[in-house]
Parts: C-alpha cells; structure tokens; sequence
C-alpha cells in the first residue's frame, strides 16, 4: 500500500480518538456522579471543559501549525491528549477529572487544526485528495454515534475510567506510527506570532464558548450571559481592528475574500447547528421517550455510520469528481432536512422500523453526501502555508455553530415541553412535543444551508497543488 494512504490512517485514528470523545463520555456520566458523588453542576463540567479549552484554542493551534509545522503541532498534540487521558482515566476526584478533561480539550484542539492540513499535504492531486476527504469527512460525521456504542460497552463491561484509558495505547500507536509514516512539512517561515491577536481571539471564543455551554442552565437572558456573550464580542472586535493594523496579523483577514472558504464555513455553522441537535435530541427522544437502553440508543445511529461508510470508501469521490462540489453538498443537506423533518413527527409509541430508522437512512445519506464536499469546499483556495488557519477555522465554525446550534434548540425543545405540560398533556407526550419543535428548526437550518451552497459556492474542483516539499517524496 502507497506510504500515504497508511499515513492518512495514522491521522485519521488520531482525529477519531477527539471525535469519540465528545461523545463516549456522554454515557458514562451517571456513572462518573456516582463513583465521585459529583453535584449535577459539577457533573457538566466533566463535559463543558473540554469544550471550553477546543473550542478556544482551535484557531490558534491552526496558526501555530502554520508557522511551526503541522506535524510537530500534531505529535505534540497527540502526546499531551494521550496524558491527560492517563490523568482522566486514573483520577479520583471531581477536581483532578475536570482539569484533566480541560487539557484533553486543549490536546485535542491541536490535533483537529492541524490534521486536515496534514491530509493535504499527503494528497495534492484532486481526484486522491477527494477520496481522501471522504474518509476524513465519515470519521468527522460518524465517530460520534460510534463513541456512543464504545461508551456503552465499556462502561457497562469495565467502569467509567476505561472510557479514557482506552485513548493511551491508541495515542502511543499513532505518536510512534505519525513519527515514522507522516513528512514533515515547511512552515510558513515566518517566527514571529501575533501574540495579542492570539490572547484576544482565544479569549474571545473562550467567552463565547463559555456562555453558550452554560446558557441554558444560567438563561439566556441572565446578565451573566449577556455580559459574557458582549465581553466575547468586544474582545473579538478589538481582534478584527489589531489584525488590520499589523504587519504579520494571526489571521489575515484577506483569506475570507476566498468565496468557497467563506461561503463553507457559513454552511458548516447552519450544519453543524442542525445535526448537533439531531444527534443530541434523537438519543433523548430514543431513551427517554422510547424506553432505549444506552447501548440501543448508540445501536439505532448504526444505519446513518455504515452508510457514510459506504460513501467514504469511494462513492462520495465518486460523486464529486463527477458532479463537482454544489449538487452533491445541495442535495446531502436537502436529505439531511427532510429527515429532520420525519423526526419531527415521530409519536411517543413510535417503532425503530418505521419512526426511527427512515430517518436516520436519510440522515446518514445526507451526510454521507455532504462532508465531503464542504471541507473540499473550504480549502479549495487557500494556499499552503495557511491551510492550518484555514483548517482550524473551518473546525472552529463547525463547533461554535454546533454549540450554538444545540444549546437554542435544546432551550427550545425545553420551552414548548413546558407550554404542553401548562396545557395538560402528560410529560412523554410534551417532552416528544418539545423534540419535534426543535427538529422542525434543525431542518430549516439544514435547508438553508443546502439553498447557500447551491447558489453561492463556486463549484469548480481544486487544482493540483505541488508547491509543497511534503509531497514531493511520497512513493
């Protein structure tokens, strides 16, 4: 097998291992408040400060992969969310779990930057690139529902702690298999960070992050979060004045003049905001209203993985090369919200055949369809030396607009239970209620989505690039 189809494997384990664990811990976080006697507000900072400190820092560890090397970014990513795994797995207390969890997050913003960039580099030519891109996009789009079996298993066959330990010999394997099999790269050649823009743009998404992880619990209306979300917008508008001013800014913002890179990562928000909410309130639809146990619940998403599968093993390359980047994006969000819109009408004694399982068909095509294009989409014009920054901000939309995204709709799923609660019905038939409100505004935002890239995004196909020394070795 070529070197570089191994080595896009090595990478692809790497960035599995952050995508499971935005999901595995989900499972066992009963059993986490339990063995530490965890209050329920300690409890969701085991999640939210992992959140906090990736979502953060992902477009600063894209720059820094840019000027100092994508795969020294990566192993040294690697390495530090491989030890805070250790610290998570072996910790005994509330304290030591969460600031372990926030270096994780942190470990983990450096590999998701700065992987993307790594898989370019392998593979300049269009037609590998794109086969390439699809297998990247099936584990970015399936590895969440697949944590979620993981964390059944392994939580239900060993403990809690497990859910972490199983990262530490999976990180070892991929440091020692990145350090023989991925090339180096050549930084940008340029030392010299932009340290302010750095604080106020990382200090900024950190705010932002903050009070969107927390807005449902302290309301969105609080002054909290409307002091949190004002501070986040002050800070990230002094960014934009500084990063006009200086000679050698973190982000030159002439990037965004790409239309392909803008118009995907306006996509990759609306997307991201709908299928957070798909993949969040369809395991509470399936659990709570439908009586499903953890493992069923990661068992039902079994159907949307095994067709993304399908499509990253050469269908969705497929399909690109031969209709180019809009038709196969337009129609994977087009299917993505008409399955959002079944589950919108799912009843309280709903079936797995005929209430769950077409919807999850049509979501996992829709997605199948669409990953694809959309990150080809959003590189397409960016030249080497910042496809880390380009990278680290296409990941940074995706995940702001999917917090976003799922902390609206879970606040609204909330709201309509509530309205249907005062009006007399019982608590499954509002909490189902609730669902269906939220699943009805996720398929608007995929709609709107699939409408942008039909009519905004250029549909032309990248063009080889050969300019960087990394590929010019490759057997």
């Amino acid at each position: 097998m070529d070197r570089r189809w191994i080595a896009l494997i090595v990478l692809l384990l790497g960035n599995l291992m952050i995508v499971l664990d935005g999901t595995i811990v989900n499972v066992a976080l009963p059993s986490i408040r339990d063995d530490l006697a965890m209050p329920e507000a300690s409890l969701a900072w085991v999640v939210n400060a992992y959140l906090l400190t990736f979502g953060g820092f992902l477009l600063l560890s894209g720059r820094l992969g840019d000027l100092f090397g994508h795969r020294r970014l990566f192993l040294g990513g690697i390495t530090l969310f491989t030890l805070a795994s250790i610290g998570c797995g072996l910790a005994n207390s509330s304290e030591v779990l969460i600031a372990a969890r926030a270096v994780q997050g942190l470990g983990g913003a450096v590999i998701s930057a700065v992987a993307l960039s790594l898989v370019l580099l392998l593979f300049p030519e269009p037609a590998e690139r794109v086969k390439a891109m699809a297998v990247f996009g099936f584990v970015a789009a399936g590895g969440g529902s697949i944590g979620v079996i993981a964390g059944g298993i392994l939580t239900d066959a060993l403990d809690w702690h497990w859910i972490f330990l199983v990262n530490v010999p999976v990180g070892i394997a991929v440091l020692a298999l990145a350090r023989a099999l991925v090339p180096a790269d050549t930084p940008a050649g340029r030392s010299r960070l932009d340290v302010g823009g750095a604080l106020l743009v990382t200090g900024a998404l950190v705010l932002a992050v903050y009070a969107i992880v927390n807005g449902n619990r302290d309301g969105w209306t609080s002054g909290q979060t409307l002091g949190l979300l004002g501070t986040a917008a002050v800070l990230f508008v002094a960014f934009l004045i500084l990063e006009l001013r200086i000679e050698t800014p973190l982000v030159p913002l002439g990037l965004f003049r790409q239309r392909n890179l803008a118009t995907a990562n306006v996509v990759s928000v609306l997307w991201a905001a709908a299928l957070f909410a798909w993949f969040f309130l369809s395991a509470l639809y399936l659990q709570t209203v439908l009586g499903y146990t953890p493992l069923e619940v990661g068992l039902s998403f079994l159907p949307s993985n095994l067709i993304m599968a399908a499509f990253s093993l050469g269908l969705s390359a497929r399909v690109v090369m031969r209709f180019g980047l809009r038709v196969p994006l337009a129609v994977g969000l087009g299917l993505v919200a008409v399955g959002l819109l079944l589950f919108a009408r799912a009843p309280v004694d709903g079936t797995f055949v005929a209430d769950v399982l077409p919807s999850m068909l049509l979501l996992g095509l829709g997605a199948g369809l669409g990953f694809n294009p959309v990150l080809i989409a959003a590189m397409s014009d960016v030249p080497p030396e910042q496809s880390g920054l380009a990278s680290g901000v296409m990941n940074t939309s995706f995940m702001m607009g999917g917090a976003l995204g799922l902390a609206v709709l879970a606040s609204l799923a909330a709201a309509r239970t509530s309205s249907l609660l005062d009006g007399g019905e019982d608590e499954l038939a509002a909490l189902t209620g609730g669902y269906h409100a939220a699943f009805a505004v996720g398929a608007v935002f995929a709609a709107l989505a699939a409408i942008l890239g039909a009519t905004v995004l250029r549909a032309t196909m990248p063009a080889a690039d050969t300019s960087a020394e990394a590929v010019n070795s490759h057997a």
